[in-house]
């Protein structure tokens, strides 16, 4: 049975106008990426992964070539159908963590779900088996000011993986992270990678994210300097 592409990319560029002309921060790329992946965009600022990861979470659209993800076209999607599948099908992880300050713990992992048609119960025990992914159960009445950025970056990914997303994003979420916590981070998502089959692509350039990666996609200067798959 041929495996199906969660997203595909063809021959993608995305120009941004810069003056009278245009900065072109992505090249015709070309990739594809398959249920349960545990890869990431690589490379130095400015070499495109932001713009790409965007691109793929629907927060942007290609100015020529196309993103397929989880079957849509991204340049053809509507504003309402794009909204849809963000809300519906994909999870996003930013390194500025993006919690509301005041809410607690339980209320920030419960946001997504209120967007979404399940009844309280069905959202409580979603929250609650977030919150146990992440160990956090005894966090659940505090707010995002009483949290160290470790747990902060936690509930920000039970946050991303409360609706059980096929797809999570991540936009250097260890950034603002020492050592011991970017561990605890990595080795979280690996474990929901590995126990939901959930798929995970990073934009990062931090080592402690490259060491975990089962595939690393190179950029520089807009385009794909190397695809390579690691075994573990």
């Amino acid at each position: 049975m041929e495996t199906q592409n969660q997203i595909s990319i063809n021959k993608l560029s995305k120009h941004f106008p810069v003056g009278g002309g245009k900065f072109t921060a992505l090249k015709e790329i070309n990739l594809n990426f398959v249920e349960g992946e545990f890869s990431g965009l690589v490379g130095p600022s400015g070499s495109g992964k932001t713009t790409l990861l965007n691109i793929i979470g629907s927060l942007d659209s290609p100015s020529e070539g196309e993103a397929i993800v989880l079957g849509r076209a991204i340049s053809k999607l509507s504003t309402k159908a794009s909204a849809k599948l963000r809300k519906e099908e994909l999870g996003f992880i930013f390194q500025s963590y993006n919690l509301l300050p005041v809410y607690t713990v339980y209320e920030n992992v419960e946001f997504p779900l209120l967007l979404l048609n399940m009844s309280a119960t069905e959202r409580k025990n979603a929250v609650m088996e977030a919150l146990d992914w992440v160990g956090l159960i005894p966090k659940i009445k505090s707010k995002p000011p009483q949290l160290s950025g470790g747990e902060s970056q936690r509930v920000a990914i039970a946050r991303a993986m409360v609706k059980k997303p096929k797809l999570v994003l991540a936009d250097e979420p260890t950034a603002n992270l020492d050592a011991e916590n970017s561990f605890h981070i990595l080795e979280t998502m690996l474990k929901l990678n590995k126990d939901l089959k959930t798929s995970f692509l990073f934009a990062t350039h931090d080592e402690k994210v490259i060491k975990y990666l089962k595939r690393k996609i190179s950029l520089a200067d807009g385009m794909v300097a190397k695809d390579e798959y690691i075994s573990k």
